[in-house]
């Protein structure tokens, strides 16, 4: 029995401490140039609409959103994917999720669009060596 409590003292111990490094979590200088790297490619996407909430937004202004969403949220990501999924493809208000309007007129949700777009920047990343 004794044994046990050990057990269970060891297992809650690390449980606890990866729930704090967890909260202390930030994404590394590569997944944080991947971040920056896709708020700018959005940024540039002139001829997109982003849509959210039911209201439609230039390509300067979703980046814009991205970024304050990334900045109040960052201690929370780890990855540019966790990025995607809390900052730039849902609501925190209202869940909704985000749609992008692509130039011939199709609608993606923001979350398949933005990982495809991530997925580009991590296939350049591979092929130049950087990162």
């Amino acid at each position: 029995m004794a044994s046990f409590t050990h057990l269970r003292t060891a297992l809650l111990a690390l449980v606890l401490g990866a729930t704090a490094l967890l909260a202390h979590a930030t994404p590394s200088a590569a997944e944080e140039k991947l971040i920056d790297t896709l708020i700018q490619r959005v940024s540039k996407m002139s001829s997109m609409i982003f849509m959210r909430n039911g209201s439609e937004y230039n390509a300067a202004d979703a980046a814009k959103h991205m970024q304050a969403k990334y900045d109040y949220f960052k201690k929370e990501l780890v990855t540019a994917e966790d990025f995607i999924e809390r900052c730039a493809s849902r609501s925190e208000m209202t869940g909704q999720a985000y749609k992008v309007k692509l130039t011939d007129g199709a609608v993606r949700d923001a979350n398949e669009f933005l990982n495809s777009e991530l997925r580009a920047l991590r296939q350049a990343t591979k092929k130049t060596g950087s990162g």
